[in-house]
């Protein structure tokens, strides 16, 4: 199923993103992890780009063993159209329609494409290519690292709106005023996408540094101040945690979001205890 069309039969899409596993040993793991996330009902389930576990393999297991629609990572850094094509096919043979286009992190290990400078170029090629696929994007609310403002980083989305991608999936952030924002000089620079809001829970003292740092978001004085209450108390880090996640998402279901997209890190019992305090208004 197209996820595009998910966004027309219900208010509010709700996704949990999972990443596959660096070592193949730790796959049936994962799956456990995959199979509890299962009971969650989630509208579909992203895979982020894999390098050990490939991302075809943890999309497959998806699709066809537990029957829920998942949305295959495709990355430019270290691609280029015979790779792309490659991929596209695997992902189909697999009964695997639904893609997000990234351009990717640089890397020392993932030297620029030849041919996909952007996402926007990559959401094209697959568009032109593989018409039968559901294309999907990122935006990032308080605006891309790279962009010199929030409002061209907005204006740029309009190449990936017409590169064919139906659907915006956000960066994590932990202040919803941002997301308003950004949703609202979208919908004026003529964006009309759906567009899923991305919600990280940090309930462990290491991710507060490799997590946030690296993700440029900014934290509200909430946020820091649960940090400092209870980052040397990693029980109570975690309950508050849990909690900051699930208000953030009540506000941003309640407010009107197309969709809400969880970043578990593959953490199922974080999903769930995230899910029980949503699912009343999904």
């Amino acid at each position: 199923m197209q996820i595009s069309q998910m966004f027309k039969r219900k208010p509010c899409v709700f996704s949990i993103e999972c990443f596959p596993p660096k070592q193949t040993a730790n796959f049936d793991k994962m799956k456990d992890n995959l199979r509890t996330m299962r009971t969650l009902n989630p509208d579909f389930i992203s895979v982020t780009y894999g390098a050990g576990v490939s991302t075809v393999e943890v999309a497959e297991f998806l699709k066809n063993d537990l029957n829920v629609e998942p949305l295959a990572h495709m990355i430019c850094m270290g691609s280029d159209k015979a790779k792309a094509a490659q991929l596209l096919d695997q992902l189909n043979a697999a009964g695997v329609r639904n893609v997000l286009t990234l351009r990717g992190d640089r890397t020392p290990t993932r030297p620029e494409s030849p041919d996909f400078a952007h996402a926007s170029d990559l959401a094209q090629f697959v568009w032109q290519t593989q018409p039968e696929f559901d294309i999907h994007a990122a935006c990032y609310p308080e605006g891309h690292p790279e962009a010199a403002t929030l409002a061209q980083d907005v204006a740029n989305l309009r190449f990936k709106q017409e590169a064919g991608a139906t659907h915006l999936l956000t960066q994590l952030f932990f202040d919803n005023m941002h997301f308003y924002r950004f949703l609202n000089l979208a919908r004026r620079a003529g964006i009309t996408l759906p567009v899923s809001a991305g919600v990280m829970p940090i309930v462990k003292r290491s991710q507060i540094e490799r997590t946030v740092a690296l993700s440029s978001a900014s934290l509200p004085s909430e946020f820091t101040r649960m940090i400092s209450r209870y980052q040397d108390d990693p029980e109570s880090l975690y309950a508050a945690g849990i909690d900051y996640a699930v208000q953030q998402l009540r506000d941003l279901i309640e407010g009107g979001a197309d969709g809400v997209h969880l970043y578990a890190m593959n953490d199922a019992k974080v999903a769930a205890a995230v899910y029980e305090g949503i699912k009343d208004l999904l």
